[in-house]
């Protein structure tokens, strides 16, 4: 292990930002809240996506471990404890400091922390509960958080943590328990399940906080908190004051939803047995968001699959995509995947592909069908369903209504008819279609398909990554 004394702030954060690079965050903040008018910042549900790295993904929020120290040993993580890696971690109030300074430049529109584990879970779940109780009682910081619940810690700092901040999430790491003992063996299933459980409990059952009390009374003052304080607060009973105000006066808890994170690659598992996971944490806990990560092997671990060729960035677009399909097309894991055809095609999305093998269903009269067939027309997303559902209730919609009605006609043409005839005399059969969609050619993540550096965008980059085939702007700055 390598350790510098005396270590600056800013070496500091260019450490800790980079060691949260795999930690896949930045999406909308999913929760509307107006500032106080006493404090700083707000939070905007359709906030947070700006800028992107060079392998496509977005930067937005202050992305940092509180430590990268950490006392497990996982084979695919870069901070795992055997490895010899320059180890830092902030106190609290730097990290307080760090985040209200680049949201009072207008860096960042919030703060995602997570950590490696410092001494024990609850141990690390202390710092943070200090440093998110700073920030929203004593800094008065009113803009997004989402933080990384710790497996293993105590349901009492659980609940603690979820009146303090936006989203919650806990990293199901693999789709299986087998994997995940394989690969990290000081996590257990059970110790991930348990607090994802908790929270939706939580959210679903009297998820306000009661009035404030005499009892619960906010900390006002801006002196530092010491490091044992939150510690003797918790066990005094507790009376943390949750932050979240919402204009009734009643607060909130996890206001925009857990996620969670599975790696994508490191282990066998088909893309059928990752969705069919993904569709039970949907279904049964309720959470909001299942990102999906490409994995790289950061350790060049021999027992882990190689990723010189670069990490398979296509088969983690083709996973969000179903993902989508799951969430708001109605889809079904069993409807995309089956045994006999286990995972994604490589050249075509999945709702395509789904199309494809089911052409009975094809074409659809759009000035007939209902909004849930609309939405298995490839090329017709909810927003043009929606559209086309409200613009027929006045007028019999043909080809060009389509196209500005936002539909997709290059390959909505295949699936739909105007007034009982198709745009262009087509044949519907699956090779002649299947022939004219790759012929197309589908637009691939940027970068899946080049030579690319697998480097997220620091606080301390000036970039000029240019696509001059693409005319795209140059991206100077991560924030």
């Amino acid at each position: 292990m390598v350790i510098l004394e005396n270590m600056s702030l800013q070496k500091k954060l260019e450490i800790l930002s980079d060691a949260a690079k795999y930690d896949v965050a930045c999406t909308s903040s999913g929760v509307d809240r107006k500032g106080s008018g006493s404090g700083m910042g707000n939070s905007l549900a359709c906030g947070i996506c700006h800028s992107f790295s060079a392998d496509g993904r977005c930067i937005s929020l202050l992305k940092v471990l509180f430590t990268n120290e950490c006392i497990f040993d996982c084979k695919y993580c870069g901070n795992r404890s055997s490895n010899d890696i320059v180890r830092a971690s902030f106190t609290p109030v730097e990290l307080c400091e760090l985040t209200m300074e680049f949201y009072r430049r207008n860096y960042i529109e919030g703060l995602f922390l997570s950590s490696g584990i410092l001494i024990s879970p609850n141990h690390t779940m202390e710092l943070i509960l200090e440093t998110l109780y700073l920030l929203r009682v004593v800094y008065r910081f009113s803009g997004y958080i989402h933080c990384k619940a710790i497996p293993g810690a105590d349901p009492g700092m659980i609940e603690l943590l979820g009146w303090y901040t936006d989203r919650m999430s806990i990293n199901l790491e693999f789709p299986t328990a087998e994997s995940l003992r394989e690969l990290a063996p000081h996590k257990n299933r059970k110790n991930i399940l348990k607090p994802i459980r908790q929270i939706q409990l939580r959210r679903e059952n009297s998820g306000i906080f009661p009035e404030i009390t005499d009892k619960t009374a906010i900390m006002k003052s801006k002196a530092p908190v010491k490091d044992n304080d939150i510690a003797e607060i918790i066990a005094s009973g507790g009376s943390l004051v949750p932050y979240a105000v919402e204009s009734s006066g009643r607060r909130r808890f996890v206001p925009a939803g857990q996620s969670t994170q599975m790696i994508i690659g490191a282990t066998k598992e088909s893309d059928l047995q990752i969705m069919t996971v993904s569709e039970a944490l949907y279904d049964n806990f309720r959470l909001k968001r299942v990102f999906y990560s490409a994995f790289i092997n950061v350790n060049n671990d021999s027992r882990l699959p190689s990723t010189e060729a670069g990490p398979p960035l296509l088969r983690e677009h083709r996973l969000y995509q179903a993902d989508w399909l799951l969430r708001f097309y109605g889809f079904r894991t069993t409807e995309l995947l089956d045994e006999k055809s286990p995972n994604f095609n490589v050249f075509l999305d999945p709702k395509c592909d789904w199309a494809l093998r089911h052409l009975e269903r094809f074409p659809v009269e759009v000035n007939k069908a209902d909004y849930y067939t609309l939405l298995r027309v490839p090329g017709i997303g909810t927003n043009s369903a929606q559209r086309i559902v409200s613009a027929r209730k006045s007028a019999i919609l043909d080809f060009q209504d389509l196209k500005r009605l936002g539909v997709v006609l290059k390959r909505a043409v295949y699936f739909i008819t105007c007034k009982g005839r198709m745009m262009y005399p087509i044949k519907v059969e699956e090779d002649f279609i299947t022939r004219q969609l790759l012929d197309m050619g589908e637009k691939l993540p940027f970068g899946v398909d080049k030579d690319i550096t697998y480097k997220q965008l620091s606080l301390f980059d000036d970039m000029n990554f240019v696509a001059a085939q693409k005319g795209y702007q140059s991206l100077a700055g991560c924030l």
